[in-house]
Order: structure tokens, then sequence, then C-alpha cells
């Protein structure tokens, strides 16, 4: 049972990168290109779309949990999104987003998963937030 409603917005990951970075200000724009720019074992997740809209989390541990509970440091605080809803594993530059069994669900570019790798400017939704994922570029 999902109880959110989920908007498709038409576009490719890249589209959607460039949107961002072109709609940014100064300041956001040196965060982005730190990590588009940066190390390979460090990520970023803009909200870009939903409440919170703007908000910047780093991606740089082994495993970073998203969720509803505010131990997680992807706080996402919306009845929509489970305490636990998922995490986004890095292994040696790869970054994997994975549904910790959410009520919801996960989505990846319009696309329910349960576990999937991420590359830069793919869209994540959870909930009500569309989370741009953001990573070096290639």
């Amino acid at each position: 049972m999902h109880l959110g409603v989920r908007s498709v917005v038409d576009g490719s990951p890249e589209s959607a990168l460039n949107a961002l970075l072109s709609s940014a200000n100064e300041l956001d724009l040196v965060a982005l290109n730190a990590i588009l720019d940066g190390p390979a074992d460090r990520a970023m997740v803009v909200i870009h779309r939903g409440p919170a809209k703007g908000a910047r989390f780093l991606i740089d541990q082994n495993e970073v949990a998203i969720g509803r509970s505010t131990d997680s440091p992807v706080f996402l605080d919306d009845v929509t999104v489970s305490r636990k809803h998922a995490v986004i594993e890095a292994r040696e530059g790869v970054f994997t987003l994975r549904d910790l069994g959410s009520l919801n669900g996960t989505y990846l570019n319009n696309q329910t998963v349960s576990e999937s790798q991420l590359a830069t400017g793919d869209e994540i939704q959870i909930g009500k937030f569309h989370l741009l994922f953001i990573s070096k570029k290639n």
C-alpha cells in the first residue's frame, strides 16, 4: 500500500543535474562543484523538489541512513517516510541505494527499487521528497 502520490517529471538524470546547477546560488555551486570535482568516496543528495527544497546531505560514510528517525543522517520529516526508510552504501567509490522494507517504497528515476547502484543525476524519491544524487564526475 502506497500512501504518497508520486509525481513524474520527464527528463534525464543529466537534465535534472543541469537544472539544479543553473538555478543554484553561488554558495550552493561551491558545495556542488566540490562533490562533482572531489574524491570518488564522497557524494551528496540535494532535495530539489518537495518539503525542505534545497537541503543538502553529505554522503561521506560507508553507510548513510535515510528516514524519519531523528537519528538518520538524511532526516526527512514527513509521515510518508518510514523511520528507517532506506540507506545509501558506499564501497570503493560505488554508491548503492537500498530500501529497508519501507511502507511507501523507494523510487529511483521513477521506478520502484529494492536495491540499485546510483549515478550522478539520479533522482531518488522517498515519500514527498525528491532528492538528486551527486557524486564525482566520470
